[in-house]
């Protein structure tokens, strides 16, 4: 019976494993808004690491260390932080900066878990608006993808982004 129970055990460690090899190793997560601001307006506010304080989502750690180095804004500007375990560790830093609209940055993240991903922010003019897209592109690792059968990548960190992006149009729109 034991042998039984064991191989039962082995057998679906393998489907789960073998599942798991055969899923996409790339992520994408994206998020848009409509916000009735100029693109100029908003820009500042997302080409600016400093300005982030007042829309990020990511302020889960009133003691986070905050470090801003590079440029002051725009490409080459740079941002690391070292919290508690719901903000982790990494840093982030402008690759690419397209006045009114768009933002391009490489995010690294320490802790918890190692990886790179590429976000950009995407803004268009829509009637009266601007429309504003959030999106994140990396690789995922074998463990990443494991993971993922678990937690949703997509909900959590769109869930992040919808949030930011819900800030972002409020002190947008002040």
């Amino acid at each position: 019976m034991l042998k039984l129970v064991v191989l039962v055990v082995v057998v679906l460690l393998t489907i789960v494993l073998v599942y798991v090899a055969t899923r996409p190793d790339t992520l994408h997560v994206e998020r848009a808004i409509d916000i009735k601001a100029s693109p100029e307006k908003i820009f500042g506010l997302i080409n600016d690491f400093r300005q982030w304080n007042d829309w990020t989502p990511y302020n889960k750690d009133p003691a986070m260390k905050k470090t801003y180095s590079g440029s002051a804004s725009g490409k080459g500007a740079m941002y690391a932080w070292e919290g508690n375990k719901e903000v982790g560790q990494g840093e982030i830093s402008i690759t690419g900066s397209t006045p009114s609209s768009e933002v391009a940055l490489e995010l690294h993240m320490i802790k918890p878990f190692e990886g790179r991903n590429s976000v950009v922010f995407s803004l268009s003019r829509a009637g009266d608006s601007t429309r504003v897209t959030w999106s994140l592109d990396g690789k995922q690792n074998f463990i990443s993808r494991l993971m993922g059968l678990i937690f949703n990548m997509d909900k959590m960190i769109g869930g992040d982004f919808e949030v930011g992006l819900a800030r972002l149009k409020t002190v947008a729109e002040r």
